[in-house]
């Protein structure tokens, strides 16, 4: 039976002790909170690196996986790690590794990855099939371990050593950030500009006092990975004076012409740990929800060789940026970070500030080039003696020879050699381990030189541990050379500007549609198309340019609205449905018609030999009038229009084509100029309006094998000139200026529907016909082919006059911006 001894706590032999539960779970508790702080979770302040990120490096370093050598595989790294330093999973470990060696994470990255390491939206491969070896930036942290520039305690099974921290050419915590979540505790710091910081660093070394202030002029705010927009520094200044603040990071978004008749928001650059998968999921949402209006597609052209590109196509009638303030309200192109800036400060976890940051780490250097320092010191001390030893030696090689020979041993040997060179035991240690060949009079040359520089070394060391300002200055020396060897120019903006705040059920919704003003729109004879939005009470239409610039020969205008269907008609007697809400909009103090765009672009026009000829309004009740080359005359009926996006307005014979459109009533009167010099004139009121369907009347008489050059229409009692070019078919095409010639339009007489008219220049020897012609109201402007200004006679002729000589080629006649 057995028994149990109450007053002793004994049971069968053994010993039972009764303890406090709460006691022994707080206890235990603490044990692992301080495992976790120090062990796992947090980055120590002076090298930036967590325990399984420093034992990576130096373990990677210890197999010799320099950037000079060839990958090995993560799996081998990995098990090598937790084999010998890490004790802990493998997944941990691998997972380290990976972001040491993303440079969408990491700002300068550790790491040189071979194979896929994972992107913002997936993950990375398996360790077996990736590959790594320290990047060249690796060899900077790790460089001097072998000069006891740090110490080295136990790994978990006591059987090998690790560094406890790495020397860290550079201020790796800054540098690169961090991230990590302990017990009660959580540090997220951003990274920042290399070169930045080391200037940060260094001017605190030459000014120990320096303020905030000071530092901020080095380093104004994080410079991140992906690059990206910085909105408000409030809080980044929090964070450099306390340690805690939070900021808004935006994507670089630029709104650019997809297609003429399409814009679209290009995202180049995210903000940091925001992958493309997540915009496009949020943007969704925000569409099926109607939180997001205006959009109609979302394409991602990112790639390996060109980077990042999103593509956001916006509807059209809708406000590009409005459309992008609400992108960056409901979705991750505008995202917030929050700094909590904790480390490891002697072992215990601090919140620091940016110059506390700083200080840590420049006492950490200092510390680091002491001790290599005096290592260095002791080295070449120690060489030195040897090296004067052996300068003994050889001096009197022949007596050491003799002394060597007579000894019954190297215990002798060496005892003698102390006695009759005054030499200690180490220096005579070494000349009896000296080879033969090292005794010639070159050597000793050597030596000589050498211990020359030795003591040059020696000299120069002392002085260094012997005075602060030296070693300080060394510190900043080195560091400018890690700048000036790693650093890169900053990728992320900083603005001051706003970010966005989240809308509300109260506020009202923004307007996000083009708000569909008064408007009017140009198209000129070369083929560019302009709108310019009519301010309010501006009914004279907009100011005319002061001068004249390329393009602004006017072939038609129209007044309407910014979200208004219009149509555009060309030279194969098609009429086009379009807005104008997307064509380029000029004030109305500088209409230039050179900032527009081709309207055969816009339209999307296939055939270069199609034209367009007019802009038409389709809810206008004035007929639509068409003149052909072959002489055809057409009146469109006003408001029967198919409800297509294009359509015929006139059935063309074969071999003619549409020169002119003009939309007017029946007091307008129509005009046709032909290649062989004829006008002729007469009221709109003789063609009887027919569908679109119809193929036209004769409107003049041709003879000759001449063709029109001219069809338009001349508003009843407006002050309308003829503008008419001579040239010679025999000439090549653009060697021949011709003659120009400006004259009354009251002075051509009307005549009846399909006549032949009458003469509207008199042609000169050598010349057979003309090239331009136009017919409207007074000024009349001429541009060349390329859009270029030209000059036409300032005076008006008889209608039968030859005209002047012209200097340059004019391509085009129009009217003016009216």
């Amino acid at each position: 039976m057995t028994t149990t001894d109450s007053s002793s706590g004994s049971f069968d032999g053994e010993r039972i002790e009764e303890i406090d539960v709460s006691t022994e779970m707080q206890g235990s508790f603490l044990e692992y909170a301080y495992s976790v702080i120090y062990s796992r979770a947090l980055p120590d302040a002076r090298d930036g690196l967590k325990p399984v990120q420093r034992r990576i490096l130096y373990q990677m370093s210890e197999m010799g996986l320099r950037p000079d050598r060839g990958h090995v595989k993560s799996a081998r790294v990995t098990g090598e790690v937790m084999g010998k330093l890490h004790p802990h999973g493998d997944v941990a470990i691998y997972d380290a590794l990976v972001r040491l060696a993303q440079d969408f994470t990491m700002r300068l990255p550790l790491i040189d990855g071979h194979g896929n390491f994972g992107s913002l939206d997936d993950g990375p491969a398996a360790a077996r099939y990736t590959e790594a070896r320290l990047d060249a930036t690796a060899l900077a942290m790790v460089e001097g371990l072998g000069e006891d520039v740090v110490d080295f305690v136990p790994n978990y099974d006591n059987q090998l050593m690790q560094p406890e921290v790495l020397p860290a050419a550079f201020p790796n915590l800054l540098v690169n950030g961090g991230s990590g979540i302990a017990v009660g505790m959580a540090t997220n710091m951003a990274p920042h500009n290399l070169i930045e910081v080391i200037g940060a660093a260094r001017h605190l070394i030459d000014h120990p006092d320096a303020s905030l202030d000071d530092l901020m002029a080095f380093v104004p705010g994080p410079d991140l990975p992906t690059g990206g927009t910085i909105a408000g520094l409030s809080g980044v200044r929090d964070a450099y004076a306390t340690g805690r603040g939070s900021f808004k990071t935006r994507a670089k978004v630029s709104i650019e012409s997809l297609t003429p008749r399409k814009k679209g928001l290009v995202v180049t650059e995210l903000p940091y740990l925001v992958g493309p998968e997540k915009i496009k999921e949020k943007i969704k949402e925000g569409v099926q929800s109607k939180k997001l209006t205006g959009i109609s597609d979302y394409n991602d052209f990112s790639d390996r060789h060109h980077g990042l590109r999103l593509v956001i196509e916006i509807k059209t009638g809708f406000d590009p940026e409005a459309v992008l303030e609400q992108l960056y309200r409901y979705t991750n192109l505008e995202d917030s970070f929050s700094i909590n800036n904790v480390a490891l400060v002697e072992g215990q976890p601090r919140t620091l500030g940016l110059k506390e940051l700083l200080e840590v780490y420049v006492g950490h250097r200092l510390e680091v080039v002491t001790r290599r320092s005096r290592y260095r010191l002791q080295k070449r001390e120690d060489r030195l003696h040897l090296v004067e030893g052996l300068l003994i030696a050889i001096l009197d090689i022949d007596e050491v020879i003799q002394v060597i020979r007579t000894s019954d041993d190297s215990d002798a040997a060496k005892s003698r050699l102390r006695e009759v060179f005054d030499l200690s035991e180490l220096q005579a240690e070494y000349i009896l381990e000296l080879r033969l060949r090292r005794l010639t009079k070159f050597s000793r040359i050597e030596l000589e030189s050498e211990r020359d520089e030795l003591i040059a070394a020696i000299a120069e060391l002392r002085e260094l541990l012997g005075d602060p300002a030296l070693l300080r200055a060394l510190v900043s020396t080195e560091l400018a050379e890690i700048a000036d060897t790693f650093g890169t120019p900053r990728r992320t903006l900083l603005t001051e500007a706003a970010p966005s705040v989240a809308s509300t059920s109260r506020r009202a919704a923004p307007v996000l549609e083009v708000a569909d003003v008064a408007t009017r729109v140009y198209l000129s004879t070369t083929g560019r198309i302009l709108r310019v939005d009519l301010q309010e009470g501006a009914a004279d239409g907009p100011v005319a340019p002061s001068r004249r610039t390329k393009h602004d020969a006017i072939r038609s205008s129209l007044t309407t609205t910014t979200r208004a269907e219009i149509g555009a008609v060309t030279t194969t007697g098609r009429l086009i449905r379009f807005s104008p809400v997307d064509v380029p909009a000029a004030p109305p103090s500088s209409v230039q018609l050179g900032a527009g765009v081709p309207i055969a672009d816009y339209l999307g026009l296939t055939d270069k030999r199609e034209k367009v000829l007019a802009l038409v309004s389709l809810t206008s009740d004035a007929p639509l009038a068409l003149g052909t080359a072959q002489g055809i005359v057409k009146r469109v009926t006003p408001g029967a229009w198919p409800s297509k996006p294009e359509f015929p307005v006139i059935s063309l014979k074969p071999g003619d084509a549409v020169v002119g459109v003009v939309q007017g009533g029946d007091d307008d009167e129509l005009v046709f100029v032909t290649s062989n010099t004829q006008l002729l004139r007469y009221s709109a009121s003789l063609v009887r309006p027919q569908g679109p369907a119809g193929g036209g009347v004769a409107g003049i008489s041709l003879s000759g094998g001449a063709t029109v050059l001219f069809f338009g229409a001349v508003p009843a009692g407006s002050d309308a000139v003829v503008a008419t070019i001579s040239t010679s078919t025999a000439t090549i095409a653009g060697a021949d200026p011709g003659r120009a010639k400006l004259s009354d339009f009251a002075d051509y007489p009307a005549k009846g529907r399909a006549t032949g008219g009458v003469r509207a220049h008199a042609l000169l020897k050598g010349e057979d016909s003309l090239s331009v012609a136009w017919v409207g109201v007074a000024p009349a402007l001429a541009v060349a082919a390329d859009g270029g200004v030209r000059k036409l006679p300032e005076t008006l002729s008889r209608r039968d006059a030859s005209g002047m000589p012209l200097d340059t080629v004019v391509g085009s006649i129009g009217g003016a911006v009216s």
